[in-house]
């Protein structure tokens, strides 16, 4: 099998694995406890002729294969519906709102891999000193705080005690904006660089024991050459695909976050949304979520030939 089909396989898998998710987030309304029309109109008791009224709206009269078509139809289409709490298309709710998440993801991201993928190499060379302790501590913390309790930390010392950053709101401007998401995307990498720095770290040991390596540092080859070439590439691979299924899941975690830190984000639009039971907002914004975890992981299957080009050789080699 050339490494051409293996790659249009897996874009058929990831096509495959995006139609099964739509169904079943579109389900999901229905696995709700009660009738969704009741939903839409809560607070009011509206006689048999509104309810049927608002049925043949809203479709609720047609079969659910029905509803689901015209809904994958008009998603694929970029219509989500229209928001019952907004007042106004899906689309347009979560527009305004997304720029922020995506930074906050994005600054995140770099910290992620400047941070993370910095201190387990650092370990890693300083293996058994202080600084590999030091790195291994900070590992074991950080992987046990939440988000929510380094957002509470982060507030209190640098926002209000300290005064270095606005604590809460998503400013305007991008300079201001860039300073409104610095503490969130800590409180929100903070558990992410931790493991980062573990994988990282345990992935460039495996590759300074491999002989090839330390026969080439005892012929006098130049260290950082050998560390570029044969070490950082070959544990690149691990690396990527950890930091890709973190980085992919961020989105999720920006919920917690934004709540705390008074950001108008997708994150604690999924939030509100749910509390007041705007499921065709939800709903579009479980789609997003779970595209874009499919998205990215897909985008490190296809780019991990290019980092190890052992897996190219592997993939075309197989018959």
């Amino acid at each position: 099998m050339s490494l051409a089909v293996a790659v249009l396989r897996r874009l058929a898998g990831t096509a495959v694995t995006l139609l099964v998710t739509s169904f079943l987030v579109y389900s999901s309304l229905y696995l709700a406890p009660g009738d969704p029309v009741s939903f839409l109109v809560r607070g009011r008791s509206p006689s048999p002729a509104e309810l049927a009224s608002i049925r043949r709206q809203f479709g609720f009269d047609q079969p659910f294969l029905v509803r689901y078509w015209h809904w994958l139809d008009a998603v694929l289409h970029g219509d989500f519906g229209r928001s019952y709490l907004f007042h106004q298309s899906v689309g347009a709710v979560i527009w305004s709102r997304l720029p922020a998440s995506l930074l906050l993801v994005a600054v995140a991201t770099v910290l992620i891999a400047v941070v993370g993928i910095g201190a387990g190499a650092l370990g890693a060379l300083r293996r058994g000193t202080r600084t590999d302790s030091a790195v291994l501590l900070l590992v074991t913390v950080g992987a046990a705080v939440p988000s929510f309790a380094a957002a509470i930390v982060l507030r209190s010392v640098f926002g209000v005690k300290l005064g270095w950053f606005p604590t809460i709101g998503n400013g305007t401007g991008l300079l201001d904006q860039l300073h409104h998401v610095v503490l969130p995307a800590i409180a929100l990498s903070v558990t992410f660089m931790a493991l980062v720095t573990r994988v990282t770290r345990s992935a460039m040991l495996d590759q300074l024991g491999r002989e090839h390596v330390e026969v080439a540092l005892s012929r006098g080859a130049p260290r950082f050459a050998v560390l570029r070439r044969h070490v950082f590439r070959n544990a690149l691979g691990p690396i990527v695909t950890v930091s890709g299924l973190l980085v992919s899941g961020m989105l999720v975690s920006t919920a917690i976050v934004e709540t705390a830190f008074g950001m108008s984000g997708i994150g604690s639009l999924l939030v509100s949304c749910v509390d007041e039971l705007d499921f065709q907002v939800v709903q579009a914004l479980v789609l997003l979520v779970v595209a874009a975890f499919v998205v990215v992981n897909t985008l490190v299957d296809l780019v991990y030939p290019l980092i190890d080009p052992r897996v190219a050789r592997t993939a075309g080699g197989v018959r």
